[in-house]
């Protein structure tokens, strides 16, 4: 059962968001920080019966999902050139302090990420923080989108923070009936939340410019999963090997297609076996520093 996480930086920034297993970390466990994707709050990883949290505290790995920047209580933030970058920025700095804070006891940090909290995650991870990464398990980013999707986020109105409409929402993140059980997207939505237009521009247009070299940098191994039926990604074996291929600093890169998923793999049918994964990835990185 997750906690509510509320931290407060050096600098005044303040991070909403929730926890599980906070000083219970079973031998060799890491901390892991979770950071969720554009038009979801931190509780995208703590929805019953889909929670990463839950699953995370039953092996004992500690565990927090922040809010990030311009979500629920976390503070905002604006950014002249990449909101990405500028989240990667802030958020890097939070961790090094929430690892003074709470990483005794724990063999370092895995990032886990979704979408454009992933990309965020990457663009951390290439900064080679100072802080002891150890991992980058990563979900829903890739290489390219279809030619309609910048357009159509281009087109929405003229305002900073932006509501999907939940049935629009439902048919992007989802993949056909079939893929996921009878609870959902239903049992989702109490993870929707507004976006930064910002983002959604920024994920489909600079981030695709400046992925191969912000990969590139990543020395830490990589663990990534792209759902078969992504319909925010051209999603096929050829972009998953171009994307795998990008990360050529990274100590090792397990990159495949999840099949049987939307973009949301959380929240379809492989869900439990998805996220066991990458918590085994995240013991595995750990236990290799140690």
């Amino acid at each position: 059962m997750s906690t509510p996480f509320r931290f407060t930086t050096s600098d005044g920034r303040v991070y909403s968001g929730r926890s599980a297993a906070l000083g219970e970390a079973a031998d060799g466990a890491p901390l892991v920080i979770a950071l969720h994707g554009g038009t979801y709050t931190s509780e995208y990883f703590d929805i019953p019966g889909y929670s990463l949290l839950d699953r995370a505290a039953a092996r004992g790995i500690p565990i927090i999902a922040l809010d990030r920047p311009n979500y629920v209580d976390s503070s905002p933030l604006e950014a002249e050139d990449s909101i990405i970058l500028a989240n990667a920025d802030v958020l890097s700095d939070a961790i090094g302090e929430i690892w003074e804070q709470y990483g005794d006891g724990t063999a370092g940090i895995v990032l886990i990420a979704h979408s454009i909290g992933a990309a965020v995650a990457t663009a951390i991870a290439a900064t080679q923080p100072s802080w002891p990464l150890r991992g980058l398990a990563i979900s829903g980013c890739l290489v390219r989108v279809p030619q309609e999707s910048r357009a159509a986020w281009e087109s929405l109105p003229p305002i900073p923070m932006i509501e999907l409409p939940v049935p629009m929402k439902d048919q992007v993140m989802f993949g056909p009936e079939g893929t996921f059980t009878d609870d959902m997207p239903a049992a989702s939505h109490p993870s929707n939340t507004l976006v930064p237009k910002a983002e959604l521009l920024d994920i489909t247009g600079g981030w695709i410019a400046r992925r191969a070299e912000v990969c590139g940098r990543v020395t830490v191994p990589v663990f990534h999963r792209q759902g078969e039926f992504d319909h925010l990604w051209v999603t096929d074996q050829n972009e998953i090997d171009e994307f795998r291929a990008g990360f050529g600093s990274a100590a090792s890169v397990d990159s495949a297609l999840e099949p049987g998923s939307g973009h949301c793999i959380d929240f379809h049918v492989p869900a439990e076996r998805f996220q066991q994964a990458e918590l085994d990835f995240a013991m595995a990185v750990a236990a290799a520093r140690v």
